[in-house]
């Protein structure tokens, strides 16, 4: 889907000149105020220098005439940042545009795949209609699968050509219109009305006509224009007191209105404010190139400062495929009995685990051509809060589950839980595998041994975000024994074992009350509830609709570790605004001990002695800091399309890095720029 894009790619340069130019009207301008501020004293200097050229002096012409010039260059080039930063989200929305097109539909008069068929255009179709979906036919909107199972082709939404499996029931029962069925067939019950879908929603958010100003973004803006209006009143005031000083001295000029307009502009925190737009499309810009779409600004700010991170066990710190390896019968209890049982609870679960238990006793037991129907058989499925499974045949209550579960089930039946079965449950899960016990009404039958791998590369990755001051907590519905081993191999700092949804929600509510912010990861419809607690909450396009509508972030590749890397861009993104905002403020000074000597020097010759730099004239002092401000803005735009550079390390060291970079930097760099564009201003006899 977010294919990657140069960041002076011609079609978007030439797109955002014209666009640069749009936003000169004040409708939009308004919108900055810092940049408006610029953008007025731009519109007075221009009336002001054809008053010089009529005679009305203020400033002469040629300087007023250059002063004018490049104010406006500044509006300008701060348009272009924020068009250069829209135009890449446009291109990529252009792209999806080309990915969404009009198809047939096979609408059903009731939920049954020989049901009558109507066939009718995507477009007409609402929330809550059946289709059938066959093999080869395009998915026609957004919806749930509620019955079949079929292989479908993503690539035009995660750019993934790997086909997925979607299924009815589970949490991968989601598909997304546009999507192609590879075989099979799907019934999907409609969840979108024309233009609702993902793919209208994704345009939109790529194109940033839906962006909203962060939290962060609007307290800056504040600071931004409260700063602004202290050196609008400074400036302002400068009038009548160098008209007052010119009287009572009766010797000199008085500071010009356009020089005043320039010594504001250079003051005025104009690199960021022209800039701060551009940083937050392109921090969202970023999230869509990993395949992440943001529900809201705020969750890309939030994913920067979280302290906490919660992930799940299975699929995100393990492979996620546990497989079947042995069988520990209780005492008493033959190895045949404990494998037919173990078969006979897992014939019906079709996840990865049961199907290896099947496999298990088949291949090591020989147990198979069992015909269910003759079993008279009713299966229990798994679920979340009984965190067992089983069948029910004549004369017989076989479960296989968690050990508490297990526990609790044994003792409503009247039975004892033999002491041989606790040693061996003790002795899997400290080997970091998972337990699973089996039993036949009240008698308890033994435990199958379910080994899980550790994804290679996590434990390095969790380290890293240790260093970052990021906590991590698993979460996983194995025994304590289990969880302690896995969560020691992958290196996360605490586990929460034998959790349910309403454990995982009481956890996040518990941190969130010690002032910490939260993020974790979910799929399924029992992870709503915490998704929507959390503030950081990435759901996986594969899960239900409920888990995607909880969460304020929708992975397309539905990989759960994905979640560290968008913390990663929410780093990086506040990094990058801290950053040129102390570069901002910080250049100012430079731009201070150039411009203000000029400005008053006639007036207050002591104050030459303010021209540390040594510039060549007043009025090559003034349009050298007046050129420098309008350059600097269109020299970081690669800096804040990309952004900032950064290491995997303390907030604390992180600060002192950024703070001698970009602080001290932004002190040094404007000295030597300035004394270079005076040098060439001198040299080439402008001013």
């Amino acid at each position: 889907m977010a294919a990657k894009l140069s960041i002076w790619d011609a079609g978007i340069i030439r797109l955002a000149v014209r666009d640069a130019v749009f936003k000169l009207s004040p409708h939009h301008q308004i919108r900055n105020p810092v940049m408006f501020c610029v953008y007025t004293g731009s519109i007075l200097t221009t009336v002001l220098f054809i008053q010089s050229i009529l005679g009305e002096e203020d400033i002469t012409p040629g300087l007023g005439f250059m002063i004018t010039i490049w104010l406006w260059v500044t509006v300008l080039f701060a348009n272009f940042a924020e068009a250069m930063a829209e135009g890449r989200g446009k291109a990529q929305a252009q792209a999806l545009r080309k990915s969404r097109r009009a198809v047939q539909a096979k609408k059903l008069s009731k939920p049954a795949r020989h049901a009558k068929v109507t066939i009718l255009q995507s477009g007409e179709l609402r929330a809550g209609d059946i289709v059938l979906v066959e093999a080869g036919d395009f998915i026609p909107s957004d919806g749930e699968v509620i019955e079949g199972c079929a292989s479908v082709n993503e690539s035009a939404i995660t750019g993934e050509s790997a086909p997925v499996i979607r299924e009815s029931g589970g949490d991968r029962s989601a598909v997304t219109g546009g999507t192609q069925i590879i075989s099979d067939w799907l019934i999907v019950r409609i969840l979108s009305n024309p233009g609702e879908t993902f793919l209208d929603r994704m345009i939109s958010l790529v194109e940033g006509a839906k962006r909203q100003k962060t939290p962060n973004e609007l307290a800056l803006t504040i600071l931004l224009a409260a700063l602004t209006l202290i050196f609008l009143l400074v400036c302002s005031t400068l009038l009548p007191f160098s008209l007052y000083s010119h009287m009572v001295a009766v010797s000199g000029k008085t500071v010009s209105v356009t020089v005043l307009i320039a010594l504001f502009v250079c003051l005025a925190p104009t690199t960021i404010g022209g800039l701060m737009s551009a940083i937050g499309i392109a921090g969202m810009d970023r999230l869509i190139q990993a395949n992440v779409i943001a529900m809201s600004g705020r969750a890309i700010e939030a994913a920067g400062n979280i302290d906490v991170l919660i992930l799940d066990k299975t699929g995100t710190i393990t492979l996620g495929n546990r497989q079947a390896t042995e069988f520990l019968p209780a005492e008493g209890v033959s190895m045949e009995t404990l494998a037919d049982a173990a078969q006979l609870a897992s014939l019906a679960d079709e996840t990865p685990e049961g199907r290896s238990i099947v496999v298990l006793a088949k291949d090591k037991y020989n147990l198979r051509g069992r015909e269910i129907a003759e079993m008279q058989a009713t299966f229990i499925p798994f679920t979340a809060q009984t965190r067992m499974s089983g069948a029910n045949l004549p004369g017989r209550q076989i479960r296989k589950g968690a050990l508490q579960a297990i526990e609790s089930y044994v003792s409503e039946m009247g039975g004892t839980f033999p002491q041989s079965v606790l040693r061996s449950v003790e002795l899997i899960a400290r080997k970091g595998s998972t337990p699973l016990v089996v039993a036949d009404g009240a008698r308890v039958l033994g435990v199958i041994c379910l080994k899980d791998i550790i994804k290679g590369g996590i434990r390095e990755r969790f380290a890293q975000l240790r260093q970052m001051g990021i906590r991590t907590i698993m979460v996983t519905g194995d025994n304590p024994l289990t969880a302690a081993a896995i969560a020691a191999e992958a290196g996360v700092d605490d586990f929460l074992a034998n959790a349910t949804p309403e454990d995982k929600l009481k956890l996040i509510q518990r941190l969130q009350s010690e002032g910490r912010l939260v993020a974790m990861t979910g799929d399924g419809t029992n992870d709503a509830p915490a998704l929507a607690q959390a503030d950081v909450a990435v759901a996986m396009n594969t899960g239900t609709q409920a888990a995607k509508e909880a969460g304020n972030l929708v992975d397309l590749d539905s990989n759960p570790t994905k979640l560290i890397e968008v913390v990663e861009i929410g780093k990086q993104l506040l990094m990058t605004r801290g950053a040129l905002t102390t570069f901002s403020i910080s250049n100012d000074v430079a731009k201070y001990f150039a411009i203000l000597p000029a400005a008053f020097a006639a007036t207050y010759p002591e104050l030459n002695t303010l021209n540390i730099m040594h510039l060549a004239t007043p009025s090559s002092a003034i349009l050298s800091a007046v050129i420098f401000n309008a350059l600097v803005i269109v020299l970081l735009i690669p800096l804040a399309l990309r952004g900032v550079g950064w290491q995997r390390v303390s907030a604390a060291r992180l600060l002192r890095r950024n703070v001698f970079i970009y602080g001290f930097g932004g002190l040094v760099v404007p000295f030597a720029a300035i004394k270079l564009i005076d040098w060439i201003l001198a040299a080439a006899g402008i001013v």
